[in-house]
């Protein structure tokens, strides 16, 4: 298990924030915490609370562990070498009442996958990145739900420029930005659809997983290939 720097230590003791100081004094007694950890001690939404602690300074590093079912799960550590970047602020909480009429204007469902479940009001541009340079503009945020919050949060701490250069440009033509015409997503040369099947139209679905297994393909490859048929 790695030594933590006493500096960061004091730090650690005088975090009063509950979420933080969960993760903090996990990683101190077992060298990393990991997101399952994090949900069973009662903190639903493991990145929110790995967010709590890097807003307050401290270079809090995701890693990938596995789980005892062997499945593969992100954890937190603290990178050797690391420093507490002292008096960092924390990010400003919007109005209950503001909050609502965003939620309200955005339809109420994820932006991503459409999902009315589980909807989190999320800035578009990281925080880590651009702080509350943006302001509480409604054009500074957007709605995903639970599971497209996480996904976003993964790709966003693996992205050089979340790492290093914290460059709002480039953030803002990032697919996780919201950008209609986005150019890259966390730095990957990608393009990304997500389609949602609701109530009825699950049939749909199902027909195209028979089609899929017929070809020994996945849904996604078969839908390429359909799409492709149309743009020759």
């Amino acid at each position: 298990m790695q030594k933590i720097p006493n500096e960061i230590l004091k730090q650690i003791k005088t975090v009063t924030n509950k979420r933080a100081r969960f993760v903090l004094d996990a990683i101190v007694k077992n060298g990393a915490v990991t997101t399952e950890e994090i949900s069973r001690a009662g903190y639903e939404h493991p990145p929110r609370a790995a967010r709590d602690v890097r807003e307050l300074g401290f270079p809090l590093r995701t890693i990938r562990v596995k789980h005892t079912n062997g499945r593969s799960i992100a954890a937190y550590t603290l990178p050797l070498g690391g420093k507490v970047e002292k008096g960092k602020a924390g990010r400003k909480d919007l109005p209950k009442k503001v909050r609502d009429r965003i939620i309200m204007e955005m339809g109420g469902k994820c932006r991503t996958c459409g999902s009315k479940h589980n909807v989190q009001l999320d800035h578009r541009i990281p925080y880590q990145v651009a702080g509350e340079s943006l302001g509480n503009e409604a054009d500074s945020y957007q709605l995903l739900c639970g599971s497209c919050n996480r996904k976003k949060s993964w790709a966003c701490e693996h992205c050089l420029n979340w790492l290093e250069d914290k460059n709002v440009a480039i953030c803002s033509t990032c697919y996780w930005a919201g950008s209609l015409t986005y150019t890259h997503i966390a730095l990957q040369q990608e393009r990304r659809l997500e389609i949602v099947w609701h109530e009825n139209e699950i049939v749909e679905f199902d027909r195209m997983v028979d089609i899929a297994r017929r070809h020994n393909s996945t849904i996604a490859d078969q839908i390429k290939s359909i799409l492709r048929s149309y743009t020759k």
